[in-house]
């Protein structure tokens, strides 16, 4: 058994499941669902951890539906916790965050899945379309520090 079996990971919408395109929704970067159904077939509980709220992140959420993703959670820690003020997302108490902000950016799906589980096994890396999976290149951001 996998020492990663079984843990709750929180994933970013905007830059990581789907190109940046905020507010609309931009295309999926490439392997996104799949990886993520591959994630929940080994046990893992995946949580969907957006700055996105309101008719913004429930067009988030029928993205992933159509796209036969459904998270255990949305932006809490487990289905109908009790909100602390209702407003916006909280601190998601999870084992693996998954985000484009990480240090070093975002790995890509292929690489997370390889780091995730190593010992490989079945996953379904099809291209349906092809043309769909053109992931724009973005320039890093550069910060002055005075």
């Amino acid at each position: 058994m996998n020492h990663l079996q079984g843990k709750i990971i929180a994933v970013d919408f905007d830059g990581t499941i789907v190109e940046h395109a905020y507010p609309r929704i931009g295309k999926e970067m490439l392997f996104a669902f799949a990886t993520l159904r591959a994630l929940q077939q080994k046990g893992h509980r995946l949580i969907l951890w957006t700055y996105r709220r309101g008719v913004l992140l429930e067009e988030a959420i029928l993205f992933c539906k159509k796209n036969d993703l459904i998270f255990y959670a949305v932006n809490e820690n487990f289905p109908d916790e009790p909100k602390s003020d209702g407003k916006f997302s909280r601190k998601i108490n999870a084992d693996i965050f998954i985000d484009d902000r990480n240090i070093g950016g975002f790995l890509g799906w292929e690489n997370i899945w390889q780091l995730l589980h190593p010992e490989g096994g079945a996953y379904d890396h099809q291209l349906k379309n092809p043309a769909m999976h053109q992931n724009q290149v973005h320039k890093k951001k550069r910060f002055l520090f005075w």
